[in-house]
């Protein structure tokens, strides 16, 4: 299991640091002006759909569903389910894609209210958007047969595909001056992207499983059960993604650059979502739907436990970042070209506040795995509405004092509430234990969070003023923290931990 996370892990991580660079050059080219919230709404747009229909929902009711058909009646039944699976999916896409283009004005209307009173800007929006949209069809597809290689203990190629987003990004942006604006470059890239990344997961399962095929649409047991999963699957992930609708129609009223500041402080919070939490929600799930079809459910806790304490070590030193020293860490990033110190400010106290929710959300992905591996997607869905109703409430009573802060720490809160929900429905049903054990380690977390907390403040205080006026003295500061950090957190987990827990995690 440890070497699939690596695995997985580590491809996100270079995914996300190809991110970054596609990050600096879309802040220097783009800023944090008018075409830049435009080009925004045109990525969110099909992203919110994929996260519903794709990433999220998908993959909560594919993954278990192919496991347990593949694992009690074999390869044959499998090819069949995936067949008929994929000529739902793909005739369900085409027509979304159609409506889409077909209505964009009318949905731009309500997803980006705040453009109307700027014609160009929405016309802008409007454009890009539906460059950006075909890259939803795309990115299902892959997301199908990601789930298929998944099961087949193949990690590799799904957790490298976002790789090419990053890549094809930046050529366009390279060539900017060749498009009408540096937002068509950014949006062309978006969807040349979706055929790269389909082509490198159709040529890896066609190697070693077989594309999937037409086929004649049977509502068999198989795929009736797979909708039974689906639908409330999908109705955890629309809440999710209703509620970051609410952070784009409420950003479009706030000042010029609130998008921007969400977006980017965004893309900091979702490192170590991506590469620690997805990364290990991804592998725990065919793990523990492999475990429990072969009714070894101890082996499936003790998975799972494994994985939060993994979550837990690699995202502390995050969040005690993200809290202390965000300013220093936006302006060595962003802070270049057409993206303002005063814009790294902005968005540096909107990471802060996302930071407060950020253990529940890369906890999220490995606390709901005990649910859908067991092929119960609506135990979840009860948790995540609720956090949904109170993450839109305090969006609309934060919005007004604290702008796109209060959005971001709706947004915490609500992902808290969501975890917290979800834990104890699990150990309601006996699904976890949180025995003293656990509830030690959690204190011995929290207390090495905040020596390093305390570590990298003092570094920013102190450190950070020795360079001077350098040209170069937010990145040498960037570059202490970092450093400093690593130093002080390693030494924290040997002496709170020791080194025999380090060991067990590794060997498990």
């Amino acid at each position: 299991m440890l070497g699939r996370i690596f695995t997985v892990g580590g491809y996100t991580l270079l995914s996300r640091l190809t991110g970054f660079a596609r990050d600096i050059m879309l802040a220097a080219i783009l800023g944090a002006g008018p075409v830049a919230d435009a080009f925004f709404v045109a990525l969110r747009l099909p992203n919110h759909f994929r996260a519903i229909f794709a990433e999220g929902a998908f993959n909560a009711a594919w993954v278990p569903a192919y496991a347990h058909v593949h694992g009690e009646r074999g390869e044959g039944a499998a090819r069949l389910f995936a067949d008929r699976i994929f000529t739902l999916l793909l005739a369900s896409q085409v027509i979304l894609l159609i409506v889409a283009w077909l209505f964009m004005p009318q949905a731009m209307s309500i997803l980006a209210p705040g453009f109307s009173e700027d014609a160009e800007q929405r016309r802008l929006a409007i454009e890009l958007t539906r460059i950006t949209f075909p890259y939803l069809l795309l990115i299902t597809l892959v997301t199908l047969y990601g789930g298929m290689l998944n099961v087949m203990q193949r990690f590799a190629s799904a957790a490298a595909a976002s790789i090419f987003l990053n890549i094809s990004m930046m050529m366009t942006l390279a060539i900017a001056a060749w498009f009408p604006s540096a937002g068509h470059a950014a949006a062309w890239g978006v969807l040349i992207s979706g055929f790269l990344q389909y082509a490198l997961l159709a040529g890896d399962l066609a190697r070693h499983g077989g594309l999937p095929r037409f086929a004649p649409l049977k509502l068999d047991e198989d795929v009736r059960a797979f909708f039974r999963a689906l639908g409330p699957a999908t109705l955890g992930s629309m809440g999710t993604q209703l509620a970051l609708f609410a952070d784009t129609i409420i950003a479009t009223f706030l000042p010029a650059g609130a998008l921007s500041a969400l977006y980017y402080a965004d893309r900091l919070n979702q490192l170590p979502i991506g590469v620690i939490g997805i990364a290990i929600g991804t592998v725990l799930l065919p793990e523990m739907s492999r475990r429990i079809t072969a009714n070894d459910h101890d082996g499936a806790m003790k998975a799972q436990r494994r994985a939060f304490d993994f979550t837990l070590l690699f995202s502390v030193p995050f969040v005690a970042a993200f809290l202390t020293v965000p300013d220093a860490i936006m302006r060595a990033l962003f802070a270049r070209g057409a993206f303002s110190k005063a814009d790294a400010a902005a968005a540096g106290a909107t990471l802060a506040a996302y930071a407060i929710g950020l253990i529940p959300f890369v906890l999220i992905r490995s606390a709901v795995a005990t649910f859908y591996a067991r092929k119960d997607t609506a135990t979840p869905v009860r948790a995540s509405l609720t956090g949904i109703a109170v993450n839109v409430a305090l969006k609309v009573a934060l919005m007004g004092s604290l702008a796109q802060i209060g959005l971001a720490l709706a947004t915490a809160v609500g992902v808290w509430t969501n975890l917290l929900l979800v834990l104890f429905f699990a150990v309601r049903r006996g699904f976890l234990v949180l025995d003293r054990a656990w509830l030690l380690s959690l204190a011995k977390f929290l207390l090495t969070g905040i020596i390093l907390a305390a570590a990298f403040w003092l570094i920013a205080r102190f450190g950070g003023p020795s360079f001077g006026s350098m040209h170069f003295r937010d990145e040498l500061t960037l570059l202490l923290l970092a450093v400093g950090g690593t130093i002080v957190y390693g030494l924290a987990i040997l002496a709170l931990f020791g080194r025999r827990w380090l060991v067990s995690l590794v060997r498990g």
